[in-house]
């Protein structure tokens, strides 16, 4: 559609375009579609599991067996109602930081939302002004552009009439009208996100361990419960028991109630750093950030809050202070820029120059200065030293220039030129301006705990890395001393390590940055990336665990574990905390869910071959299992832990759990042997058997909550008294036996009480000969 520059669309036109769908509204989201969501977290081999062993309960009639679906409906819906939440958070946010877009239609400048741009839109923009769209410059005058949010090159780009601009960029000098090509999806960064967004996943190393045993278990359960099944029909001929007892030994093998908890301790510190102002996109993020020995991060944003003051006019001889602040103040203003430097140096000098200015040279990142023509002939420009006066300057005015950067301050020069186009013409230096970036208040007590924490910090800038390295030195970054400047840097350089050896990192260019992180987790690393542009996508899609900054771009946003609503790196200390809490206290009670795996596991194998049914039905172990394992291990997943997290999730597991499990099959093995010779019939058995566990478990419990507090023994006290009421008091509804009977009593108490020392003894001797089995294995990683 041919599009009158003059007076941009009719609404007719507007509306043509509408109905053809060439409207910047993106149809594709950066996130996951609802749909989406709810299919990843329904359709899973846990869920599919649990839904066969339902349905087959479900034939025999006994309805109450099927309480263990609670489980499954449960991890579900918290995986599903979290990651739906993030998106819409993430889409809220970035409506809300989306400004409005100035167009040309019907012969009047009017502005309207970005989502309303459609192609052929005449698009005005102007300084600092971010393009939405793709479109081609269709104004006289040439317009600088900064495509670094999506290239990562820090030089501007002259574009002339006709010449691709693309969405994403910003205008750095000069106003100009665009004639939109591409919107939505077909745009440029648009593309470049959803390409950088392919892959990325965040996965739970303490769920992906508990999976891969459900998937091993897989294997093993499906001929072993055919296997069982078989051998009680030919048995038995009994149906209903067939199903019951075959699927109380499938449900015993899952650790079901594992996955549950470890998601529902995920969402509940999720909950707990919405309070603190943290997105969580995903459950695992929050893990994944715990695990994480080293952070990159960028200085602007994160140790400075990019605000800029100039902290010194230095005139040369012969100009004085109010002639050098008088100076660069009126060039700010000729060119109308309002820049973090602008904006600088028009605060320090209050007073608005009054000259009248007849041309002007923006600024440009190739060039590094920009400049005004003044009537009376007077020509004056402001700009980086070494872009200005190259090696010409005095000696003692390099040594200035060196000193300040040594304290972190980046220095410009004003200068005076007989003429400044198309490159400054006998430059004659005028003083020194230097600038300093306001250090975040916060900023040395975040980086400080995160070194008392062993997390290694490590500083990417595009900046200079000797005022980098000096910024980092004022917020107290162990090892801000060892710096380097990446654009010197070859392509085949050992960058694992560079990293290594150095913690402050100037003149990177994105795809080093991503190189760095990705040599760095090569070396066994696990690495977390701080993020705000469209340029930062594939460093933060390359880490272990991606931050983006909530006033950054969408893209940023998008492809993040976490989203810091305030822009505040500080708040990363509470999601620290808060995943090594949920690691710890879930490998600590790791060891109560699986217990059953393991005793249900061992005893469907040994049922087949012994002429007597399984012992227990599904109803059986539901109070045990809330009561013993699932309430007290929510209460202490809550429990303070931040220490770090040493990784020994298998070994912490086996020192409670196996010699819970072998104690239990033991018990088991002697019970049905008891009950068969005194002919005590099933539903004795199974609920002696119980019993059984129930007490073991209990044992672990006692052991798992140490060291006691008032709250802890309170916890197991309730407990006891639960479970007791449970066996003795309230028994029927669980399909239990009346114990109270003198020959019953006989048997349980001699079983109750022997429980606890036999556990101590298996854990005495079997667990010493596990503990040293897995430090040998464990010993060669090290």
């Amino acid at each position: 559609m041919a599009t009158n520059p003059q007076t941009g669309l009719t609404k007719a036109q507007v509306e043509q375009q509408r109905a053809a769908g060439l409207v910047n509204n993106r149809q594709e989201d950066l996130t996951l579609s609802v749909r989406q969501i709810i299919a990843e977290n329904t359709f899973t081999l846990f869920n599919l599991i649990n839904v066969v062993i339902g349905v087959l309960i479900f034939t025999t009639g006994r309805y109450t067996n099927l309480l263990f679906l609670g489980i499954a409906i449960l991890n579900t819906a918290i995986g599903t109602f979290q990651e739906i939440r993030a998106k819409r958070q993430v889409e809220h946010m970035s409506i809300l930081n989306q400004e409005p877009a100035r167009v040309r239609r019907d012969g009047k400048i009017v502005d309207i939302n970005q989502q309303d741009i459609v192609v052929g839109d005449i698009l005005l923009t102007g300084l600092g002004g971010q393009l939405p769209v793709d479109g081609r410059l269709i104004s006289d005058t040439p317009v600088e552009i900064d495509e670094s949010p999506l290239t990562g090159e820090a030089d501007a780009i002259a574009k002339h009439p006709g010449d691709v601009v693309y969405s994403g960029s910003f205008t750095v000098a000069g106003q100009g009208a665009i004639e939109v090509t591409a919107v939505a999806d077909d745009t440029f960064a648009a593309k470049l996100a959803h390409e950088a967004k392919k892959g990325k996943a965040t996965e739970s190393e303490l769920l992906r361990n508990i999976n891969r045993i459900i998937q091993v278990l897989t294997y093993v359960l499906i001929p072993l419960s055919i296997a069982l099944f078989t051998v009680s029909m030919v048995r038995r001929g009994n149906y209903n028991r067939a199903i019951l007892t075959t699927s109380a030994a499938i449900i015993g093998m899952i650790p079901s109630g594992l996955v549950l908890m470890t998601n529902v301790a995920l969402a509940v510190s999720s909950l707990t750093l919405a309070r603190r102002r943290v997105l969580v996109r995903a459950l695992p993020a929050i893990e994944a950030l715990a695990r994480v020995d080293t952070i990159c991060l960028d200085k602007t944003g994160t140790i400075t809050s990019g605000k800029l003051r100039v902290t010194a006019m230095l005139p040369q001889t012969g100009t004085t202070v109010d002639q050098l602040s008088t100076t660069a103040a009126a060039v700010m203003y000729a060119l109308n820029d309002d820049n973090e430097t602008a904006l600088a140096i028009k605060n320090y000098v209050k007073d608005k120059p009054n000259w009248q200015s007849t041309s002007t040279v923006p600024f440009s990142s190739s060039r590094k200065w920009s400049g005004a023509s003044f009537t009376g002939d007077r020509n004056y420009f402001i700009g980086a030293p070494e872009f200005t006066f190259g090696t010409h300057l005095p000696a003692d005015v390099h040594e200035q220039i060196q000193r300040a950067a040594a304290d972190g301050l980046r220095v410009l020069v004003v200068g005076s030129a007989q003429a400044l186009s198309p490159d400054i013409v006998q430059p004659q230096l005028l003083g020194l301006i230097t600038i300093a970036d306001e250090l975040r208040p916060s900023a040395a007590e975040t980086f400080g705990f995160f070194a008392s924490q062993d997390v290694a910090l490590k500083v990417i800038s595009g900046d200079n890395p000797v005022t980098v390295a000096r910024v980092a030195q004022l917020a107290e970054i162990e090892g801000a001393e060892h710096y380097i400047d990446m654009s010197t840097v070859p392509d085949d350089a050992d960058f694992a390590g560079i990293m290594a050896a150095n913690t402050v990192f100037g003149r990177v260019t994105p795809e080093q940055k991503k190189r760095l992180i990705a040599a760095y987790q090569d070396a066994g690393h696990t690495v977390a990336m701080t993020g705000d542009g469209v340029n930062d996508v594939l460093a933060l899609r390359q880490a272990d665990c991606a931050i983006a900054m909530a006033s950054g771009s969408e893209a940023a946003s998008a492809i993040a574990d976490f989203v810091l609503l305030d822009s505040d790196f500080k708040a990363m200390t509470g999601v620290l905390n808060e995943g090594r809490r949920v690691i710890n206290n879930i490998e600590s009670i790791a060891s109560l869910f699986l217990i059953k795996t393991m005793y249900s596991t061992a005893l469907t194998a040994l049922f087949i071959f012994i002429n007597a049914d399984y012992p227990i039905i599904p109803i059986n172990l539901t109070p045990v299992s809330v009561i013993a394992v699932a309430i007290p291990s929510f209460m202490l997943s809550l429990e303070p832990n931040f220490s770090r997290v040493t990784g020994q999730f298998m070994r912490k597991v086996m020192t409670f759990a196996a010699p819970a499990a072998v104690e239990i099959v033991l018990y088991t093995m002697g019970l049905t042997f008891i009950t068969w010779r005194l002919n005590l019939g099933f539903d004795i058995n199974g609920t002696l058997v119980a019993l059984t566990i129930a007490c073991v478990s209990f044992n672990v419990l006692f052991r798992v909550a140490r060291p006691f507090n008032r709250f802890k023994i309170g916890l197991v006290v309730l407990a006891a008294i639960f479970l007791f009421v449970v066996f003795f008091i309230i028994n029927k509804p669980f399909s239990l036996a009346n114990l109270w009977d003198f020959k019953l009593f006989l048997i349980y108490v001699p079983l109750i009480i022997s429980t606890s020392p036999v556990y101590l003894f298996l854990q005495e001797f079997l667990g010493r000969r596990i503990l040293s089995r897995i430090r040998w294995r464990e010993a060669p990683k090290k």
